[in-house]
């Protein structure tokens, strides 16, 4: 049964990851907002934001490539929305596959389209001037917090695809995902908010994660961090996959 689900969710993946490569302006929207951001914060607004010494980009890169993330993960909401209201869903449960393979290889192809997605931002953010001395076991964990991220997101997604009665509303609940990371410490200290704002920013899961990956790119030790922004995302991680599955049975029946 389970070289039957990893062998049915490869094909399947094969299938909406040949979607993504044949429309690439799926990914190129996906980076342009991130990017349109870092350009702005950076030349426009970074001269007058104290984080204290280091280059601005080094600091708010963290949180543009949550963002980009939370940019990403819509096209897999429309996807999915997609392949629910053409039918392909009834088709594949016609056939002998593993049910549940069809969810996954959605969310394997928004774990690629975003690792993509996440090169291109750091490739730009490199030209802009961002330069961290940490080596390679620094960079794997940063990976995997933002892969953890990615899964956790993508979950949400599969909920949206799946209880959506629109296109438009298939991709919009990533608005307040996307906006989440300016209610953080991703663009400024949150020493310098108000105090009810700043109680939220400093417990909310995007300030633990961009603390977490702002110290790993300085080398700087990363203290109980870490451990929030693991559990945050694990947490998200089982809740969302917990409704995403109970939302998809529903479907099927």
């Amino acid at each position: 049964m389970t070289t039957y689900f990893f062998g049915d969710t490869g094909v399947l993946a094969g299938r909406t990851l040949r979607h993504v490569t044949r429309s690439m302006d799926t990914i190129i929207t996906t980076v342009i907002t991130p990017i349109a951001m870092m350009l702005m914060f950076v030349y426009v607004f970074g001269g007058a934001i104290d984080t204290g010494p280091g280059s601005y980009v080094n600091y708010m890169l963290p949180g543009i490539l949550l963002i980009t993330i939370a940019s990403g993960i819509a096209y897999t909401a429309l996807r999915l929305f997609t392949d629910m209201k053409s039918g392909i869903f009834e088709r594949f449960q016609s056939m002998p596959i593993a049910r549940s393979g069809v969810l996954w290889a959605h969310v394997l192809t928004s774990l690629v389209a975003n690792l993509i997605s996440l090169v291109i931002v750091v490739g730009v953010a490199l030209l802009m001037g961002f330069r961290s001395g940490a080596g390679v076991p620094a960079w794997l964990a940063v990976a995997g917090i933002l892969l953890l991220f990615t899964l956790a997101l993508t979950w949400i997604a599969v909920i949206a695809g799946l209880s959506a009665k629109s296109a438009e509303g298939g991709g919009a609940f990533s608005y307040p995902l996307i906006f989440l990371p300016f209610l953080s410490s991703a663009f400024v200290p949150t020493e310098t908010m108000p105090d009810p704002v700043r109680w939220f920013a400093e417990n909310q899961p995007v300030t633990s994660i961009v603390n977490t990956i702002r110290d790993l790119f300085a080398q700087q030790p990363v203290g109980d961090d870490i451990w929030t922004a693991l559990a945050w995302c694990v947490g998200i991680l089982v809740v969302a996959y917990g409704f995403a599955m109970v939302a998809y049975r529903r479907k099927i029946v």
